[in-house]
Formats: C-alpha cells, sequence, structure tokens
C-alpha cells in the first residue's frame, strides 16, 4: 500500500502559476546534480528514506488523514521547480494547501527485497512535483511504514519531524485520542527569500566570503580531500559502520571534552584531526561540517532543507588531548556564521577558487538526544525498530557520519563501492575507533606508535552485517 498524488492533485500542480519565491541554493545545487547525472546515464543518490514498525492493522483511512496534513501543513511541498534558459529553474506554487490531496494505492503483495527496493526508488524526480511518497508493509502484528522523500524538500530534521505528525499522531487518532497539538510550523519559502536576499549583499569583501576564500587558498584553491585513496568514484554508494563508544566510554569522551572546555561535537573534529594525522603524518586537518542553520522555534519545526557549512582547520598534533579538543571547539563556534553562505555563492564571488573534481569529504555529527531527533531516538516503543535507509546512489562526496545515541556512539562511513575504497574506509574505521578509545580510557590521545595495519573487528559492516542491497540501511536505532 502507498500513498500518491490524486489526478486532480496532479493536475494541480502541474497548472500551478510561477512564484517569485528563489529555490534555496541547495535546491538549485540539488537540481544542477541531478541534470548532470542524468545526462550521463547515472543514478544520482537524492532520496532520503525513513521507516518503523507500527502495532496493529493500519487504519487507512487514518493514516491518509495523518499524511495529508502533514503535507499541507509544510509549504515546500507545494512546488515544484521547472528548467530555464541558463540553467535556472523558477518554482511552481500550488496555491491552497488543500489542493494537496494524497489517496492510498493496494499494490498487491511484494514478496522479494528487490520488488520493495524498486518501489521505494520509484519514488519522481526532483523535476516533479511528487518526489515524495508514504508506504506499508502489512504484516501478522504489525505494519512497516515507510517514507521516502527527495533531499529537495529535507534534510536530517525531517526524521523527527514526520515521526511527531506522522506517528506519534496516528497513534494518537487509532487510540480513541484527541489530535496532538502541533508546535507552530514557519515557511520554507520565506528562508528562500530571506536567503536570496542576504546573499545578494555580498560581496568579495565581505568578511564572510574572504574566511571562505582564505579556507580554499590553505587547500590550494579547492576543498579537502579524503586522506586515503578512494579508487573509482563513480561507482555506487556502499556504507560501513562501527561502534566508536559504547555508553560507559560515551560519557568518559563526554567527559574529557568538557573538562577541556569543549563539547562532544569539538571532540569529533579532534579525533578526526588525530586519526588523518596518524593515517598521513599531516599537522593540520582541514575538514567540511554540515550543521543545521534553523533560528527560530517555528524553522525546528518546519521541513525544508535548512543545512549550511562550516570550515574546520585543526591543528593535529597538540601536546594533549586538552589542547587539540579546545582548538578545535573554538574553530567551529568561531566558523558557525559562515554556515549562512553557501558554498556555491562563494564560487560565484571568488571564481579562481575550485571545488575540485570529486566532492570534498563531509563530516556530520548528530545528536540523537536533542530535539526534534530525540522523538524518535528516545521513544521507548517495544518493537519500534526505527531505521534509516541509503537509496545506494552515487554520491558525490564521501560522508562521515559521528552519531550519538543514549547507549552508544556510532561511525558510518558512505563511500564509492569498490575494493580500494572499501580498504581505505575500514583503515580509517580502524583509526578512528581507536583515537575515540584512548581519550575515553584516559590515555595519551596520540598512540605511543604509529598505525601498523592491523585490524580491527568492527562491530557491524556491509559484510558483516547484511548482504549489500541497492537499499542498504545507514543506521537503526533499536528502541524496544
Amino acid at each position: 500500500m502507498s500513498w500518491q498524488p490524486s489526478p486532480p492533485s496532479l493536475a494541480k500542480a502541474k497548472q500551478a502559476p510561477i512564484s517569485t519565491v528563489p529555490p534555496s541554493y541547495m535546491q538549485a545545487h540539488h537540481l544542477r546534480n541531478f541534470r548532470s547525472y542524468a545526462s550521463r546515464g547515472l543514478e544520482m543518490s537524492r532520496l532520503l528514506i525513513s521507516a518503523w514498525d507500527i502495532p496493529g492493522r493500519c487504519d487507512i483511512r487514518t493514516m491518509t488523514h495523518v499524511i495529508n496534513a502533514h503535507l499541507r501543513r509544510h509549504d515546500t511541498y507545494r512546488s515544484w521547480f521547472e528548467h530555464t534558459e541558463g540553467d535556472r529553474y523558477v518554482r511552481r506554487t500550488i496555491n491552497k494547501a488543500n489542493d494537496i490531496q494524497f489517496v492510498a494505492t493496494q499494490h498487491g503483495e511484494l514478496t522479494t527485497q528487490s520488488q520493495w527496493r524498486d518501489h521505494l526508488l520509484a519514488t519522481p524526480s526532483p523535476l516533479e512535483w511528487d518526489c515524495f511518497r508514504f508506504s506499508i508493509i502489512q504484516r501478522a502484528d504489525h505494519f512497516t511504514f515507510c517514507v521516502a522523500i527527495d533531499h529537495l524538500h529535507c534534510d536530517a530534521m525531517f526524521v523527527g519531524v514526520a515521526f511527531a505528525e506522522i506517528h506519534l499522531m496516528y497513534m494518537a487518532l487509532v487510540g480513541g485520542g484527541a489530535p496532538l497539538r502541533l508546535a507552530e510550523t514557519g515557511s520554507y519559502h520565506d528562508y528562500c527569500t530571506r536567503q536570496q536576499e542576504h546573499l545578494a549583499g555580498l560581496t568579495l569583501d565581505s568578511p564572510v566570503i574572504r574566511a571562505w576564500a582564505e579556507f580554499f587558498e590553505s587547500n590550494d584553491g579547492s576543498l579537502p580531500k579524503f586522506p586515503l585513496p578512494l579508487g573509482d568514484t563513480s561507482a555506487p554508494c556502499e556504507m560501513m559502520g562501527v561502534r566508536l563508544l559504547d555508553e560507559r566510554q560515551t560519557l568518559a569522551f563526554e567527559s574529557a571534552c568538557l573538562s577541556a572546555g569543549a563539547r562532544f561535537c569539538g571532540g569529533v573534529l579532534a579525533m578526526s584531526a588525530v586519526a588523518e594525522h596518524e593515517l598521513t603524518g599531516t599537522d593540520e586537518y582541514h575538514a567540511i561540517v554540515p550543521i543545521d542553520i534553523r533560528r527560530t522555534q517555528t524553522d525546528f519545526m518546519t521541513t525544508g532543507w535548512f543545512t549550511g557549512f562550516v570550515p574546520v582547520t585543526v591543528p593535529a598534533t597538540g601536546s594533549s588531548f586538552g589542547e587539540i579538543v579546545k582548538a578545535a571547539q573554538e574553530c567551529f563556534d568561531s566558523g558557525r556564521e559562515l554556515a549562512e553562505v553557501p558554498l556555491d555563492r562563494v564560487l560565484e564571488l571568488v571564481p579562481w577558487l575550485r571545488k575540485g573534481q570529486w566532492g570534498a569529504p563531509l563530516l556530520f555529527y548528530l545528536d540523537a538526544g536533542i530535539p526534534p531527533l530525540s522523538a524518535l531516538a528516545n521513544c521507548h516503543v517495544e518493537g519500534l525498530h526505527a531505521r534509516l535507509c541509503h537509496d545506494g546512489g552515487m554520491m558525490g562526496q564521501i560522508d562521515v557520519r559521528v552519531n550519538r545515541f543514549e547507549k552508544e556512539t556510532q561511525l558510518t562511513v558512505l563511500f564509492p563501492n569498490n575494493p580500494v575504497a572499501r580498504e581505505s574506509v575500514t583503515r580509517y574505521a580502524e583509526t578512528l575507533k581507536a583515537a575515540y578509545v584512548r581519550v575515553a580510557e584516559g590515555r595519551e590521545v596520540m598512540p605511543a606508535r604509529r598505525h601498523n595495519g592491523s585490524q580491527l573487528h568492527l562491530a557491524y559492516s556491509r559484510r558483516a552485517y547484511e548482504p549489500a542491497t541497492a537499499v542498504p540501511p545507514l543506521t537503526t536505532w533499536r528502541t524496544g
């Protein structure tokens, strides 16, 4: 069973008038990348896929109501983009939220994993209005609810918002309760307008542009690279994960960060700097850190793509963990203002800079204990089995994700699926884990001797965890 737009809704979308609201820089970049990949016959990674289990038999009428309420609540779902001359995109917007009507569609029995994968990957492209789908798999005593949404309309915060507005609302209604009172949401369209106005006022002499240019120039006019070889970067995406720290070690690591006047996120940067120094001997670590740039309470309840990048430079050879982590934290905090300036705007104003042939590695830090993700991660429902999935498409860069949960800290790395990259990522994960453990156990941050290539047993990996598929799980939150 899936929910798709009704024919009248599709007609309304097709007839939607042109809006004066520009796409955000992230949206425009995503659309250009999609067209570029498609022109070469390649599948770009573009979907955020989240799933969790719900007890009982799905009440289709109630779920239909909840899904439509969610879609009508967020104005980003009312838009689609049309490609025009000059590689530009204009927004078309459905005027009335109530013109959005998704209806349940029966698909029959899907008996294989590949059928389910194909169903999810059939979600329309970002050049179509309805590039989001909701589906269920009914089982004997529960059903699995799954949402697949193109990145055009969302970022990681979407998972927590969707869980609250869909799962918690559904459970309240089927339980005979009143609808939940949801916090006020903002407007992603308003954000796009504010962003355009702010960025239009920047020049080559603006302090934030000069700071970005200095970061590029410290990397020979380009962006940082992953410290180890990656082989054929045109290969589809693969995933590898490892538990960096258990619950006790996570608390000990955080305590070490706080004692040095830093936070957990500063520790993540410091450990990456130490690991890269071990692997390459570099004395300075450069990274691009994606962060959420929502600023108001209503922004945090708004579905949209509110992501910016912080450039970070960390000295990797301090005399102690405290020295390295404090420097990392100060650099990150002082650079947060730069996240308001997209890389594409920097390159517009400083055209002699370059991104490089392949995208810079991105270092993500996610704390699942912070709203709105905490609504999902800390919902102690037996058998919830919440998980995020990846669509298996090609990525423009390698992603290194450090996720802090209640019981552990995890590392997930997304990389091109080839033997060279797999060997490099295994070595990288081994080195990084060892650095985290040394700090958590109160030992010297730098090892007594350099990395000797010994193999570490990963807590889970693509090969040990499950067979590779086009939709591999990124993270599994077990709440029962």
